[in-house]
């Protein structure tokens, strides 16, 4: 098990991580299994998504602020509310085909990090790669 620690620089960003699963699957020597990628936060989140485009990554941001804005009524407490909702719409975690020791990645595939109420001094992910 690998465990990813950075911080966040800004309210809301997208990380793509997959150069870090990449390599945690390697170091793990396993040659066939599913690679677990998963963050215990829960105002970020863990998605695949296309990572061959950046513009795509300011229009995912754009699309959720619409649908959950920061600045709506929410019953939450806090004044993070609408960065739960995002978390909790974009997920947790993703499982990953690895087969002859490689995360199988679609070809414009990537593993990214939400950071929905940043910035943070810390976040975490967990990679578990596990044989199968």
């Amino acid at each position: 098990m690998k465990t990813l620690k950075f911080p966040t620089s800004h309210k809301t960003q997208l990380m793509d991580i997959s150069a870090e699963v990449r390599e945690a699957v390697i170091m793990s020597g396993i040659k066939e299994g599913i690679c677990v990628v998963f963050t215990p936060h829960t105002t970020g989140s863990i998605f695949l998504f296309e990572n061959a485009d950046q513009n795509l990554r300011r229009d995912l941001l754009s699309a959720l602020s619409k649908v959950i804005p920061s600045d709506a009524q929410y019953a939450h407490v806090g004044s993070n509310a609408a960065a739960h909702l995002k978390s909790s719409r974009m997920g947790a975690s993703v499982s990953i085909p690895v087969h002859e020791g490689r995360p199988m990645f679609g070809k414009w595939q990537g593993v990214f990090f939400g950071e929905f109420d940043g910035p943070r001094q810390e976040r975490e992910v967990i990679i578990k790669v596990i044989a199968g």
